[in-house]
């Protein structure tokens, strides 16, 4: 019997890169896809509603949104796939057959910042690298897991920033996690609106002072939204 896939999609104030996310995933004829909204006050709920994929309205924040649209899910593999991100055919072939194999309780795929720029691939190597032998993973990364898994885990945690990191690191400890060789492309515009060396140096600093127990609701403070 093959394993049922729920496509979950955090968005807030999307409208300009998630009809295409939503298409290129709608094309993998995954169980179901569910986009869990924060209150976006553009259209992103028009058009996730045009394309006929269930919508849940959740306090503004990854965490609650996910959490929101993860317990109306009925697949067996909850993907969180961010808004801005995009998986190939092979690479969402290649995850449900690493889930499928009952080797693994999830994992995640390799970065890939979409840009040509020589720091910006250094930059997806080493996020990878890290992925692989330290546990820590971005959300950027499509993370995926097994629902009972998940729910045995209590989800993601309500923070501001670095809910992703948390969940990878609280991952580990349950069981094998892959990370896969396949890429999952996520949208560069937050490091060539604020410029790649500081953006670089800004998201090391708040993923090291996380790792450290600094409070998440300070580290927010430095990360804005970018659209």
């Amino acid at each position: 019997m093959s394993l049922k896939l729920s496509v979950i999609v955090p968005a807030f104030n999307e409208s300009l890169v998630i009809e295409q996310t939503l298409l290129k995933v709608q094309s993998f004829e995954p169980f179901e896809i569910i986009v869990g909204d924060g209150g976006s006050n553009d259209e992103t709920s028009a058009i996730v509603k045009k394309l006929g994929i269930k919508i849940v309205i959740a306090p503004k924040g990854r965490g609650s949104q996910m959490n929101a649209a993860a317990e109306v899910a009925s697949g067996d593999i909850l993907w969180f796939l961010h808004a801005d991100s995009m998986v190939e055919l092979n690479g969402y072939e290649k995850m449900v057959e690493t889930m499928s194999s009952g080797k693994f309780i999830g994992g995640a795929f390799s970065l890939d910042i979409a840009s040509s720029k020589k720091s910006l691939k250094l930059i997806s190597a080493v996020a990878t690298l890290r992925s692989k032998y330290l546990g820590v993973t971005y959300g950027d990364q499509g993370i995926f897991v097994q629902k009972k898994v998940f729910c045995r885990m209590g989800g993601y945690k309500n923070l501001p920033i670095c809910e992703d990191m948390d969940f990878s690191q609280r991952l580990r400890k349950e069981g094998n996690v892959a990370i896969l060789d396949e890429k999952a492309s996520t949208s560069a515009r937050r490091w060539l609106s604020e410029g790649i060396v500081f953006a670089t140096l800004r998201n090391w600093l708040i993923a090291s002072l996380f790792i450290m127990g600094f409070p998440p609701k300070v580290l927010s403070r430095w990360y804005l939204a970018v659209r």
